[in-house]
This record gives structure tokens, sequence and C-alpha cells, in this order.
């Protein structure tokens, strides 16, 4: 498989004409007798059905077959013969041929197009892979589907009939998605609404004539309803739901296999087990009996070994030929006879053995290992070097010439030189020459490799042996002779080590089973370092003086004709190739008329064992028979590097009937047993055999199970062959545990006893016994993939796609197929590289087909099919595909696809069932739900007592904060407040007590006086972070109107962020804005006008230059349970709510926050952050007028002008708390990550920091906060400093850690727990752990309970659940415009079902647990930790779990490299992944399969589509947390511009 590409074609073989239909191969298959003469008549019963004796039909003078009664079979086939005129070299000649399997694909694929399934096609961005000439006739987006319509059943239509019909389309297939008529066909309103996602709808296809747009790819196809979530704003008609819809379609029908019912555990998901079928085939012959060969007959002129051989021939023949060969143009170079041979054998063997050293000492001595490094060009130096190492007695090692630095595997070719010992390597002049250098000349030390002395081998640097000197040639005995080298399925390079009575016994086995004669000529294209080229090539011909031509890979690929016009002109008598020969003959035959193939007695075919060599053997005959081929030459073998040559079959008497043929079902191979294949003719595979086991009175030849104990197999069961004889290999040199396994099998019967003492050696190999003990070979080991406990060959599955039309799209030998291991089974991926000129469409339709027609065919789902651009694969020496290589490029996210399909849909059948949940009864029953075991602590919380305050007055003054700030501004007017930096760190605006009081003041008469402004009516302030917010904020209560604060909008940016703050003012029924001059012309400028409308805005009032005037009163509230304010904020689901916060609210509030983080006049805290709502409003505009500490102000927009402003401006006033947000933290460690040093010199020291606070409404983000601490310990930043704050709408402050209290704990939590609505703690480290870190401690007067958010009754100790909060600074409800009482009366002031009935709480919508820790709190009891586990309305239910993005979201991250960023939503039951790719454009759709599988095997979840984005499309609030919701409906709307959109099946 290494050295040529697979070019499998027919599977059915009877030697016809391209005319010969179907229906004649199918009676020529399944008629003719069976013959059974002198076989056992037990085994000729078992097998007899398997085998059916093909007769040839006499040949006509026309060359065609002997007419056939034709069936009604035969239509189809005539149809495609009639569409496809031979060309040559062109999309289908001869050598491609696979009629039967063909016709199955076709058939197959007929079916699949009886379904009407569209699949929806990825959506490239155009500038991503500019490499089809065809984009400019881009056919319409719906015709992506799998399927043309035709009249005629099987034909398939070329793509080019679309191209010459110009817009027209006549073939507009995609009619099962319910989407994509309408906007072609008239008979339904475009909107008409569908009753329900899931129904199947059929509509009529477009007519034929109905002219589609030329280029759909910029118009979105409309969509032809109104989707059943339609109250999320979707535009109706954007294409991307359309493909949702056509995915949806596609992903209703029924899986291949049926789900079975299964066991599950509500603690653990149990991947499902398939059942066993009752139906699968079972063997049920008797255990096969060793196969004998016949003895080895006793020549008496036979050499005692290859070296006597040598000699005698040197010494009598010198003047007859051993070796011609080629230059590049396949003329002859040199012919090197056996005399020349012979002597510069013999001065190789004497330089080395005593010239390497100085002064004669010797450095190499019998037994050393040797490498060969000769170009596949250079046959005779070649020769040379290995006969003189095997005169030296030493043992030589070929490998291949390594081309460069990173060539593919070339670390395990230095691998397998390391495990063979060898430190010398001979190699020619000219080949030295080409070998990579360092820049001072000498050669490169390949990675890997062991360091080599090279020695050149050319004649002129030998020295000649003096007259006494003569080689040692000892009899042949068990020590290696050579090391062949072998690449295992993993890519390991191992040599396998083949004795010195091995290798002889091995040529003169070849000799008697292929008959050959002193002085023959045979043709050898193989490669000559290993395997049939070297076994035949360069050793069985030396013993039997045979002249070979060498023909290399060179000529073959520049005169794929050579070596048959080798065969005419030296009139040789065997020709040893393989299957890729045939085919190249066969293609070029036309360029040579005259060439005769009549004096060979011996076609050798080298990968015989392929099943899909018969149809090239077939083909080759057929073509080559008027050119005088006789078809009893074709002799296809089996071997492997281990066992060496297993069968083959001997040359046939002419006239005799051909070996019979097997047609096998592939559904019972995939069972791994032999049946004849009956009842479905698309599922066949024929087999032709490799002839017998080799000569030799010792070997035997037994078939065993190719897992596990090696259990003779049954007569009607495949097996692994395994050989006892004398010539194979020995061992893998330096291996010694491989060996055993590999060499040392005896194979033991069903009982488990072992048959006998002799030791097998392994094959490789699998196949069986036919009658008249000829063997038949149905695929390799390496190439089988057992997929939920089937077997599929790699060469079948190749076989299949390659008989897919048109056939345009890709390079037929350059095909991979490999499975992966993901979540439990194996999964199968091919990967294929797609010709330069093949438009996408082609590329998704043949994709598609490929995907049915192996599903129709081998009844298996592939994984994953990707098309990468044209010669990316990494090769092997030879221009095969590197398996290993390519399969660990695909792992890496390396490969680079340029075209990318999953199906995890369809492939991954083992998901645990989804979770059906229990309906919940509320009551005290409930308690028996496992809501609460009894003796289980109810989980709950509580912050410290808020204490009873000693001076009543200060009660009195502090109960409004307007009061707090009058007295202040009495008592204490010069006291800095306020100070606001810019990104240079310095103060450009401050405030003191009086100075805020007066502007105020100034604010407030202005909003008296305005005629329209009312007592308790709403104002909204549009300032940017600063001072003018808070003395807006002040001036607004002051006057008795409630403030409302918004984030100004972004100038750059109106269309995305005015309607917005429209919005708010809307919902709030503003009656005023307070805003500055800048924003006052914004709001009323022509782009504002664009996106809202401006002619409505309320009273503006520009505070900028207001007349320096003091009101007539300064308003008091009649009652502290008054509104203070309006906190308005967007979820991240896209929701915006406003919530009332009393006066009473707001100053429980700030008081508990002055006791938690010990806040007085003396202090300095600093803050970045953005100061509109939730705690960051607090915090910035209210805590300083409560407690009088002093609060410096950093916008968090001057950060991102200068990014160590936060750090430095920490440094220079020497802060001791700090508050800041996520995304404050993420531009820090991303941007100043690697300047460390730099902030150092310029005196950055953070060991002043006693607390960094994260201000956030969100589970903790630990790896960001400790990515943080751990940056910039370097700083001096304690490690214990970083924590988090938590609140929620309605409740905007639950904790935050403060001075005191225990350090934040962490909790292990496994995840498959948390989807079950359940924590089950584990330790760090254990799999599928989510560490979980505490967010602060509550906060005084603060306490929380842990809900069923169902039953609504309280859960135990370290239960998942609602987290519910009960205090004194709780909001007092939503401000909604109809005040919709229903979400109101669930949120605010609820009842537990049970337990504490009277307690008013409020539910925080997060759910969280809590646990009691070892620690003690600042009370002296025992620590209760409380951690959030994330927001209820953002999780998906998904299979009946709960997931929460950011799980889902982490893993995605950790897929790929070039993944930035990554957000999770889902539509209509499908998991959408969106990520922003941060490296080249090329890696897009490497993220693909990555990210199915990481999902896949974390979170055991398909993902429906993966969308890969560019950085920054992602969009992030204020607080720095994902909008997800927003995302999806930019999606769904087509705005997102994406690099790649893959829906997977």
């Amino acid at each position: 498989q290494n050295s040529q590409p697979l070019i499998p074609s027919s599977s059915l073989l009877s030697p016809q004409s391209p005319d010969c239909s179907h229906s004649q191969l199918h009676i020529l298959c399944f008629t003719g007798d069976i013959t059974q003469k002198g076989y056992e008549k037990k085994r000729g019963k078992l097998l007899a059905p398997y085998i059916i004796q093909n007769e040839v039909p006499p040949l006509q003078s026309g060359g065609g077959a002997a007419p056939t009664p034709s069936s009604s079979g035969s239509s189809t086939s005539h149809h495609r013969h009639s569409h496809c005129p031979r060309r040559s070299g062109g999309t289908r000649d001869e050598r491609y041929r696979s009629d039967v399997h063909t016709e199955a694909v076709q058939a197959a694929l007929a079916q699949h197009k009886e379904e009407k399934l569209a699949l929806p096609m990825p959506t490239k961005r155009r500038s991503t892979y500019i490499q089809s000439p065809t984009d400019t006739h881009t056919p319409p987006d719906s015709s992506s589907s799998s399927d043309d319509d035709e009249s005629s059943g099987a034909g398939l239509q070329s793509p080019d009939s679309w191209l010459d019909s110009g817009p027209q389309g006549s073939t507009s297939s995609s009619s099962s998605s319910s989407s994509s008529s309408a906007s072609h066909s008239d008979h339904r309103s475009p909107h008409a609404p569908q009753t329900h996602m899931h129904t199947h709808t059929h509509s009529p296809a477009p007519h034929p004539h109905t002219p589609l747009p030329p280029h759909s790819h910029s118009q979105p196809v409309a969509l032809a309803e109104a989707f059943a979530h339609a109250q999320i704003g979707v535009p109706v008609s954007s294409r991307v739901s359309t493909k949702i819809q056509q995915l949806l379609n596609t992903l209703k029908r029924p899986k291949r296999p049926p789900l079975s019912d299964f066991f599950t555990d509500d603690q653990q998901e149990i991947v499902e087990v398939p059942r066993p079928d009752p139906n699968t085939p079972r063997p049920e012959g008797r255990q096969v009996i060793p196969v004998k060969g016949e003895p080895l007959g006793v020549v008496s002129n036979w050499p005692p070994s290859l070296q006597a051989a040598l000699a005698r021939w040197g010494a009598t023949q010198g003047k007859s030929p051993a070796l011609t060969a080629l230059d590049i143009t396949g003329k002859p170079l040199y012919t090197l006879t056996y005399g020349k041979l012979w002597s510069r054998s013999l001065k190789l063997a004497y330089t080395l053995l005593n010239k390497l050293g100085a002064k004669n000492e010797q450095v190499l001595k019998a037994g050393d290992r040797v490498a060969l490094v000769y170009p596949n060009s250079d046959p005779g130096m070649f020769w040379v070097a290995f006969y003189g190492c095997l005169l030296a007695e030493l043992i030589p090692v070929p490998i291949e010439v390594p081309l460069s630095k990173k060539d593919v595997g070339s670390g395990q070719v230095g691998f397998q030189l390391g495990s063979c010992g060898v430190c010398f390597a001979l190699t020619s002049e000219t080949c030295l020459k080409g070998l990579p250098k360092t820049p001072t000349g000498e050669i490169l030390q390949f990675k890997g490799w062991p360091r080599l002395k090279w020695v050149v081998t050319d004649s002129k640097y030998l020295t000649k042996p003096s007259k006494d000197w003569q080689p040692h040639i000892p009899t042949a005995n068990t020590d290696p002779a050579y090391i062949e080298y072998k690449v295992s399925k993993e890519g390991t390079v191992m040599g396998v080590a083949v004795s010195k009575v091995g290798m002889v016994t091995h040529c003169q086995a070849l000799t008697q089973a292929c008959n050959y004669t002193e002085g023959e000529t045979m043709v050898n294209v193989l490669d000559f370092k290993k395997d049939m080229g070297l076994w035949h090539g360069v050793l069985t011909s030396v013993m039997n003086r045979i002249h070979t031509v060498s023909v290399p890979y060179a000529v073959m690929k520049a005169c794929p004709l050579s070596w048959v016009q080798r065969v005419h002109i030296h009139k040789a008598r065997v020709a040893v190739v393989k299957c890729r020969d045939l085919h190249w003959a066969m293609m070029s035959h036309r360029e040579q008329r005259d060439v005769s193939l009549a004096s060979l007695r011996m076609l050798i075919v080298a990968d015989g064992a392929n099943p899909w060599s018969v149809s090239s053997c077939d083909a080759f005959l057929n073509l080559f028979q008027a050119y005088g081929l006789k078809p009893e030459v074709i002799c296809p073998c089996a071997s492997s590097a281990e066992a060496m040559t297993v069968a083959i079959r001997r040359p046939g008497v002419p006239g005799t009937p051909l070996p019979a043929r097997a047609v096998l079902s592939l559904g019972g191979l995939s069972h791994g047993v032999i049946r004849v294949n009956t009842e479905d003719k698309n599922s066949a595979l024929t087999v032709q055999d490799v002839g017998h086991v080799m000569p030799g009175g010792m070997s035997l030849m037994c078939i065993v199970k190719p897992d596990g104990p090696p259990m003779l197999c049954k007569t009607d069961e495949i097996g692994e062959l395994v050989v006892n004889s004398r010539a194979g290999g020995t061992m893998y040199y330096g291996l010694p545990g491989l060996t055993k396994n590999t060499f040392e099998v005896i194979p033991v019967n069903a009982s488990g006893a072992p048959i006998g003492e002799i030791p097998f050696v392994r094959s490789g190999l699998l196949g069986f016994v036919g009658p008249g003990s000829l063997i038949f070979v149905v695929g390799k080991a390496e190439g089988l993939l057992i997929v939920s406990g089937r077997r599929h060959n790699a060469d079948d599955l190749i076989a299949t796609a390659l008989a897919v039309e048109p056939i345009k799209t890709v390079y037929r030998g350059r095909i991979a197929v490999f499975s992966v291991t993901v979540f439990y089974d194996e999964r199968i991926v091919i990967v294929a590289e797609q010709r330069p000129d093949a438009s996408e469409e082609d590329s998704f339709q043949w994709m598609s087909r490929v995907l049915q027609a192996i599903d129709s065919i081998h009844l298996v789902g592939l994984y994953c099919l990707a098309l990468v651009p044209a010669n990316t694969l990494p090769k092997t020496p030879l221009g095969g595909i590197h398996l290993s290589e390519s399969k660990q490029l695909f792992l890496d996210g390396a490969l680079h696809p340029c075209n990318i399909l999953m199906c995890p849909h369809s492939s991954v059948t083992n998901l645990p069932k989804p979770r059906q949940k229990q309906p919940v009864g509320v009551g005290p029953a409930s308690i028996m739900l496992g809501n609460l075991v009894a003796g289980k602590r109810i989980a709950h919380a509580a912050g410290r007592d808020l204490g009873i305050i000693e001076d009543q007055d200060l009660v009195r003054k502090h109960q409004f904060l307007t009061e707090a700030l009058q007295q202040r501004a009495q008592t204490d007017p010069d006291h800095v407040l306020y100070v606001l930096l810019n990104s240079k760190g310095t103060a450009v605006c401050t405030a003191t007590c009086m100075q805020l009081h007066k502007r105020a003041e100034k604010i407030a008469a202005a909003l008296m006086e305005r005629s329209g402004i009312n007592t308790g009516e709403n104002v909204i302030l549009l300032y940017p972070p600063g001072i003018d917010l808070i003395a807006a904020f002040y001036g607004c209560l002051y006057s008795g109107c409630i403030p409302v604060t918004v984030r100004p909008p972004h100038p750059q940016n109106l269309t995305a962020t005015l309607p917005t703050v429209r919005m708010i003012i809307d919902v709030s029924k503003a009656a005023c804005i307070l805003t500055t001059q800048f924003y006052v012309k914004i709001l009323r400028s022509k782009d504002a006008s664009a996106s809202v409308n401006i002619k409505t805005w309320p009273i503006i009032i520009d505070t900028d230059d207001l007349p320096r005037k003091r009101p007539a009163y300064v308003y008091k509230p009649p009652s502290a349970d008054m509104v203070a304010y309006l906190d308005f904020s967007v979820s991240t689901t896209g929701m915006l709510t406003g919530v009332k916060m009393s006066h009473a609210a707001v100053s429980a509030l700030c008081r508990s926050i002055k006791l938690q983080c010990e806040l007085y006049s003396s202090r300095q805290i600093a803050i970045c952050l953005d100061p509109y709502c939730g705690l960051g409003f607090v915090l910035w505009c209210l805590a300083s007028v409560y407690s009088g500490h002093q609060s410096i102000l950093i916008p968090p927009a001057e950060l991102e002008l200068s990014l160590g402003v936060w750090l430095s401006v920490l440094t220079q006033y020497r802060i001791r708390d700090t508050f800041c947000s996520y995304s404050v933290m993420e531009l820090c460690t991303k941007g100043l990550g690697g300047q460390t040093d730099a902030l150092k010199a310029r005196g950055v020291n953070l060991s002043c920091v006693r607390s960094c606070v994260v201000v956030a409404e969100e589970r903790p983000r630990l790896s960001l906060t400790h990515s943080f601490s751990k940056l910039f310990k370097d700083l001096g930043l304690s490690p214990r400093a970083v924590s988090t704050t938590f609140g929620s709408r309605v409740n905007i402050a639950i904790c935050l850690q403060g001075t005191t209290g225990p350090d934040p704990s962490t909790a292990y939590v496994d995840m498959k727990s948390l989807r079950h609505d359940r924590v089950r703690l584990v330790e760090r480290g254990a799999p599928q752990s989510l560490p979980l870190v505490e967010s602060g401690t509550i906060l005084p007067g603060v306490r929380v309970v842990i809900v069923n958010p169902e039953t609504r009754g309280p859960v135990g100790d370290s239960h998942l659940g609602e987290i519910w909060v009960n205090s004194p600074h709780t909001a007092t409800g939503y401000y909604t415009i109809y005040d919709e009482e229903n979400l109101q009366a669930d949120h605010f002031n609820v009842h537990l079902s049970f337990g504490d009935p009277h307690t008013l709480w409020s539910r925080t919508g997060y759910l969280g647990f809590v646990k009691r820790t070892e620690l003690t709190d600042s009370s002296g009891g025992r620590h209760d930790a409380l951690f959030v586990v994330g927001s209820l309305d953002e999780t998906l239910e998904l299979r009946g779990l709960r997931y929460h993005p950011i799980d889902i979201e982490t893993s995605v991250s950790r897929a790929h490299r070039s993944i930035a960023e990554s957000a999770v939503f889902t539509w209509t039951n499908l998991l959408v992944v969106v990520s922003e790719l941060c490296g080249s454009e090329q890696d897009a759709l490497d993220l693909v399969p990555l990210v199915t599988s990481v999902v896949l095997e974390e979170h055991h979840l398909i993902v429906g589509v993966v969308v890969v984005v560019d950085p920054g499309v992602i969009p992030i609030n204020s607080r720095g947390e994902k909008q997800r919701m927003h995302l999806r409906d930019s999606f769904l709307a087509d705005q997102l511009d994406p690099i790649y959109v893959a829906y997977n099946m």
C-alpha cells in the first residue's frame, strides 16, 4: 500500500469489452459449476456456496465478449456507456472500469434520489480558497443536494449540463428542504407558517424551466416558512435558516442501526453498547486444518548460498548480463554483467572490511549493520552494495533516501536505524551530493537519526583486494543476512531481519514456484530495496543467472508504457508489477501499437492480494490479449514483510480454465464470515485466488482470529494467515517485545490448547482457504477499521468512493482512509486530494454522494470526509500516501482541507439515551424526591449581621444619600471624594464634598425650573464615565426626579448602540435627558436619524454650562421605600430589564459594602469599571458619598489607550483595594502578559494591593483570574488578592470578598452530574472534573438558600439548585412598560414550598450550591461557601440534560491553537458553535473536525453547525460577558460574514 496509489477498478472480472453489460456479468457470475474433485466432501460442501467458477467466453475477432442473452438489468448500464465515450486519460477510461461496483454505487445512489434529500452546502468566504475557475457559473445554492433529477434511474449527470444551460437550471434538485422552492414557485405564500418544526414536509420541486438566480451566493434564498421560533427577530429570508432547515430535514432520516433501549442510571450517562443482533451471521464450519506446501524439489546444482551463486556466475558466466538500468527517458543506461557485479562486490567487501579505518584497523566487523542509501533510479550501485555487504558478512539495511529535513516519517527511519544499531551508511557519489547539507557543507543531521558515517561506494573509491584475500562464504545459518524495513499502521518503521537460511530457502521456493530457469530475462518494475522487488529482482534472479531489467518509478511516471516496451524489446519471460503499472500501461497503450507480450510466461502481480486487483488484471488482459498476452500468465501473489511470500499462483498450462472467483457478501465480511452474496448484488466483493502455499516440505499455513489469542478459525470464517516456514522473517531487529507477538505465534484450538510447538509468523493478511487449497485474501490487518464491532476494509471503502461518478473532483490514487477514536468507538475518516479545477459545488456533490454510497453498500456511516488541495497529503518515497502521517495531521488540525463534510449525526450511534425528566409534585412529599435526605443540612448561608447601629442619629442622617452628601459638604467641605484620571494617569477632574454638592444643586435647579418635569419622573443620564455623571445623579435626587443611568451611544457605531439607548428611554418613559454638549449634537445628528426617530426625543438638557443657581429646596422623599433610582441592564440572553432601587435598599447596600470592605474617610480605592448598572454603578457613584472614602476613577476606555495605566495608578497611589471587570483583567492579561519586565523597570509594584475584586454577574472565570495572578506575581501581586463578586438583577450585590473572612475556596465538581442538575464533588484532577471557585464572601445582612427551581423546596448541602436571596438591599421589583405582575411575583417576594414558609425571598435566576467548608468565618463558626454555576436563562437544554455554554466553550477553545474565543447557542435543537479564528484562514476548516470531536468526547453532544469567524465577531458587553443571543440573531440573519460554516450531517 505504501508504494503505490490504490486504483481499484472493477470488481468483476471476466475478459470483456466495454459494451459487455451488467446483465452479462450477472450471468457470468451466477452461473457456472463448482469443481470439487478429490476434495474432502464436508469441506467442499461448506465452501461450495462461496466460490463461483468463471468461464471465459471465447473471444471474437473484434475483441468483444461472446454475445449473451441480455436481461432487463442492462438498460442502466447501456445508458451510462452512452454517456461516457471512451477517452484516453479522461474522466473514465478503461483502467477505472469497475462495472459491477459502479453499478452497485449507482443503484445505491438512485435509492437515495427517491428519498429526495437536500444536504445543506457549507458556506465559505470567497477569499479563503480561490481555486475554482468554475465559480463564475455557481449553480443555485439549492442544488447542492445529493442528487440530480434525471429520467434514467442510475445515470448520473455531469455538472457540465448546468454550465452549458446557463441560468436555466435544468436540474435544480433540492426538493426536500421545505424552504428552497418558495421563491421560485407561486403556489405558496412566501410566509406560509409551517405548522410544526419537525413535520416532514415535501414541497414540489421548482419547475425545470423556472429561471433561477445565477449567483445565489450573494442573495439569500427566501425561506418558505416563518420559523416556529419566529418571536426572535430573525429575518425570514435568511440563507442560514434555509440551510438549517435543510439540515434538520436530513437529520430526520432514521439512523443506520436503530437505537435499542438500554439501561441508564441517573448518576452516570451510560454509553450505548450495541445489543448483539440475532441476525448476525456466525461461522458454522469446522476448524481449519493447516495447509501444507508441496515438498521443495532437490536440485543438484543449487548453490548453497547467494554469495556462492554470485561467485559461480562471476567466474563461469562473466559475460552474461545481470542487470540493465534505464535512464529517465526509459532507454538503457548501462548493463552490469555477472563478472562486473562479482568483481565490484568483492572490491567493496574488501574496502569495507580493511580500508575504512586508519592504518588498517578494522572498523566494521562481521555482523555489523550498515545502511544502504541509494535512489530508486540507481539499481546497479545498490546491487553492488548489497552483495558487497553479503560478501563482507555485514548486514545491509536498505532505507529510502532522505530528501529534506522535514521528510515525512524521517524520524521513524531514524528509530529503525537506532534499533538496528547502524553507524555507517553506504551511498553513491551523486546521491551524496543531493543530500541536504548544513551551511558548512556537512550532511544534515536528520531528526531522530543516529550519527552516521557516510561511505561512497563508486568504483573509483574502492580498493582492489590483495591476491591472498578471499571472502569467507559460510553455509547458510540462522544469523541475519539482511534487514528489510516495514512501516506499521501507526507509522513506526521497523526492521524485519531475514536469516541467511531464510533468504536462500525463499529464493529456492520462488525458483520452484515460478519455474525460473537459467538465463531468462525478467522486467522488474517494483522497488528493488524491499519486498517482491528485492526477492525476485535482486536475490532470486542472481541465484538463477537471470537478466533483470529494472524500470524505476521515475521512468514509469514519465513513460507509463516503458515496462511493456522493455518486455517487448528483451522478449522477457517474466515481469514483476503492481496493479498501478497495469493501469498506467492501459492508460497510455494508444501511444504504441507494435508491442508484443507473447514472450511472457509469467506476469507476477505483487499486490494481487488487494481484493480490487482482480479488476485491474481483467481489464489489462482484456486490452492486451490483442498484443499476445495469454490469460494463464497472470499470477497474483500475496506477501508481507514478516512472512515474505505467502502464496503465489503458478503459471497455468495454456488452454486450461482459469481459476475460480469468489463472490462474497460485504455484509458477511464485516462480521468476519464468508457468505456467498445472493440477495443484494450491490454489496458484493469479488476476489481472485493468490494461488497455493509456497513450496517447502516444512511450510504450513493456517488461519487464526486476527485479534485476541491466535485461535484457529472455522472453514467459513475470515482470519489472519499465519505461516510456518524456513523462508520468512525471523524478528523485528532490536524489538524483542513486538517480535514475540508476530514471529512466535502458536495457534490454539477451540478449547484453547496449542496445536503444536512450532511457532508461526503472522502475515498481516486476512483471508481464507478455498477448495483445492487455493488461498484467497480479502484485505490487510492494517487496513482494517473496526466500527461498532464490525470490520471494514479501507481498500473496499476507497473503491466505493471511486465508483461514485463523476470522478473529476479528486485524484484517484490520492485517497487516505483511516479511523480515529472518538467517544468510545472508531470513526471512519476519508481524506482525498481535490483537483484544482473542481468547483465547490462539484466537490460537495461528490462528497455527499460518497457518503450515501458508503452508507448503502457498507452499512456504515462516515464520520468525516475531507478534501485537501492537490499534492498536500504526505507522500511515501514512491508516491503513495503516507497514511499514519496524514492521520496525525488530521488529529493535530494541520491538514488544511479545502472542503470538509462531518457526519456525526449519522455515524455516532452510541450516545446515551436522552434523559426523561420526572414530573415533580410540590409539598412535603418532595423531601422523598432526593431534594433532602434526613440528617442532611439544608443548603443555606448568611453574611454577618448588619448589627444594631449605636447612634440613632446616624441612621436618620444616612437614611437618604442626599442628606449624607449635604452633611459632608457642611462638616468636611474640602475632603476630596473623587479623582478622575486619564490614560496618562493624570487627574483631569476632582470633586470635593462641597464641589459635588454645588454641582448637584445647579442641575437640580435646572430640572425644577423646566416645566414638564415633575417630581417622581424618570430622567435619563447620558454621560461618559466621570464626575459629571455623579453630579447629575445627585442633582436628580435633589430635585426629586428618578435618575436612570444609560451608557452613551458610541459615536463611531451609532447604528448598533443608539437603538439600545432609545429603547431604555422608551421603556422608562423618561421625561428628560441630561447630557453633555457633545452628546446633544450626536442625538440630533443626521447619522442618528438613520437608526432612530430623532424628532421624538424627550426634553434634552445640556449640563455643561448651566447658570450658578441654587434650587429653592432640596427634595426629601416622604418614605425610604420610595424609588431612588432605576438600574437598567441588558442580560447576556439579550433581555433588557430595569429594577427599582429604593432609598432604604441603597443605604443598606452602601452600609453592607462599608462593613465588608472597612471603608472610611482616610481610605482610597481605585475603580476601573463601567458605571452604568449593578455594583459598578454603586461603587462609582454611591459608596464614596456614604462612607467618605476617596474613589480614584479610571474609565475602562482610557485603559484601551494605555494598557498599563490601571497598574501604574495602583502603584502610584499605593492602593490597597481595587475593583475592575473581567474585560479589564483580560486586556491586562493579554496585552501586558509579556511586558512584566518592562513594567518592573518602570517601577510598577503591586505588593500594596490587598484585594483586587472583579465585579461580575456570572460564574467566576477561574482560568482568567488565575493567569492574571500568575502573570503579575513578579510585580508583587499577592496570589490571595484576586477575588470576585456575585450579583444578579434582583440583588446587585450578594457576595463580595472583603477584608475579613477566609480566602475563597475551590471545589471540583463532576461535569456529568451537573448536566443531571446534581453536584458530585470529586478530587482535583479527576476526569471530567470542573474547578469552581467561591464567588466571594456573602455580604452582611444577606441570606441565601438553595432551592429546587421546580418544587421550590430547599435542597441539601452540596446540592445544585437555584440561588434565592433575602436582604435589606434587594431591589423592590422590575420596572417594565406594562408592569408584568406575573414575572414580578415570580421573581420577587416568593415563599419556599416547605421548610420556612414565612421569609420572603427573591430568585436570582442563577444555579449554584452551598458547601460547608472546614474554614472558620469572622463570627467563629464554620464558613459556608457559595458556588455559582451559571445563569438558568443561559443554560442549554439538550437531550434532556442541562448544559452551561461556558463549559462547552472552554472545551472548544482548547481544541486548536487557532481558536481565540468561542460561543455556543442552540437553534431548533441544533447546537451551533461559533469560533473566532486567530490563525490564517487556511486553518478554518481544520477546526471543524476538532471542535466536533472535542464536544462529542467531553460533553456527549453532537454539534450541528460549526461557524468560523474573524476575531472580535462574538459580541461582548461592558462586563466582559458574551452576548450569545445577539450572536445567534446575527448568525440567523446572515450578518456575521463567516469564514466558513459547516453543517454537520
